[in-house]
């Protein structure tokens, strides 16, 4: 399986899945992560993020996970409850256009580290995301 893969140019910080079921939101993340120095991999939903995690005998290792909840298949909450069994180490992060209080407490207590809520500004996304890969490296 082909893993989409966007490298940043220079001094390369941290690898960051990002999974969103819409392109138009993958794109400026991608590009503003990327322009930051993080090498970007992309996923359209929980289902395809698990399969790019778990590829063959050499799974993609990142180091922040950036998730939608509302998506198709598998949706974002499964998908964390996934990613925290699987992967307890890589941070979790969310990216919501549904700000959800009971879907918050819900994620949050399953160890996600941040909750944002779309449109992200890029100064906080990138804050965000600092501070989590930060803590996956540690």
């Amino acid at each position: 399986m082909e893993i989409p893969t966007h490298r940043a140019g220079g001094k390369r910080l941290g690898r960051i899945l990002v999974v969103d079921d819409e392109a138009a939101v993958r794109k400026p993340i991608r590009m503003t992560l990327t322009a930051a120095g993080y090498d970007v991999v992309e996923a359209e939903d929980g289902e395809h993020a698990i399969r790019v995690l778990d590829s063959d005998d050499h799974p993609c290792m990142v180091d922040t996970i950036l998730c939608d909840l509302r998506m198709p298949r598998l949706n974002g909450a499964e998908a964390i409850s996934y990613f925290r069994l699987r992967y307890p180490s890589v941070p979790v992060v969310v990216l919501t256009g549904y700000p959800d209080v009971e879907l918050a407490a819900y994620v949050m207590k399953q160890g996600v580290q941040d909750f944002l809520i779309k449109p992200v500004p890029k100064d906080r996304l990138l804050s965000v995301i600092e501070r989590s890969v930060a803590w996956a490296q540690r």
